[in-house]
């Protein structure tokens, strides 16, 4: 489903080159789950976002369902996450202009679904915002705002989701709940799934777990 080769990114500073990440390579198969863990700063996020596509590395090779985004431009890849790919922000990215039900139904019609209210109602009802569907953005609370984002992403059925920090937001209860969630899409569905996370309840359900230290995977990654 995915592989990674060698990939390093890079950043120029107005004081020097900051290197990110550093030779990274990986392989993640249909259906697994892998937790990247790490402390603040040791580049999990900018991983996740050039595995999923929304970034690219400075040098090296991500493959995602045989399709090289490496070797594709903006567009490129944009097609490829429409037909492949579920993201789950930590910084939610909701459509201010739209309730949480149209948040949630906007992917599904892009995509010419003609269930997409159903399915959309479908999702939310079972992340817990039944009675919030009708509610802005502004209007839901942060641990809310999760829910909505990640019932977007269920939506859409991805063959490989991504997710970071997906339970930062929320209470314990709530957080466990959508823990499941997240474990019954990936057994039901066989959807890829990796996230990040600082959580130790959350990377140790996973089958493999890739601890980052400045930028580079430390030797005890690898099968739980």
């Amino acid at each position: 489903m995915l592989d990674v080769k060698g990939i390093t990114k890079k950043v120029t500073t107005a004081e020097s080159d900051l290197t990110i990440l550093r030779d990274l390579s990986l392989s993640v198969a249909a259906g697994e789950s892998v937790a990247i863990t790490g402390a603040s700063g040791s580049g999990k996020s900018t991983l996740l976002g050039i595995l999923a596509g929304l970034d690219v590395p400075t040098a090296g090779e991500v493959i995602l369902n045989n399709h090289s985004l490496t070797s594709l431009n903006e567009e490129g890849r944009a097609q490829v996450r429409a037909d492949n790919v579920g993201f789950i922000f930590q910084s939610f990215q909701l459509l201010p202009g739209l309730t949480a039900l149209e948040n949630v139904m906007l992917p599904l019609e892009l995509r010419g679904n003609k269930k997409a209210r159903n399915l959309a109602m479908d999702f939310l009802v079972q992340v817990g915002l039944e009675k919030r569907t009708s509610h802005y953005p502004q209007q839901l609370s942060g641990g809310e705002q999760q829910r909505v984002a990640i019932a977007r992403a269920f939506a859409s059925q991805p063959k490989i989701l991504f997710a970071d920090e997906p339970t930062g937001n929320l209470d314990s209860t709530t957080g466990a709940r959508i823990i499941d969630f997240l474990f019954q899409l990936n057994a039901e569905q066989n959807a890829t799934l990796i996230l990040v996370t600082h959580e130790h309840r959350l990377a140790a359900r996973c089958q493999t777990r890739i601890e980052l230290s400045a930028g580079e995977m430390m030797p005890s990654q690898g099968k739980q």
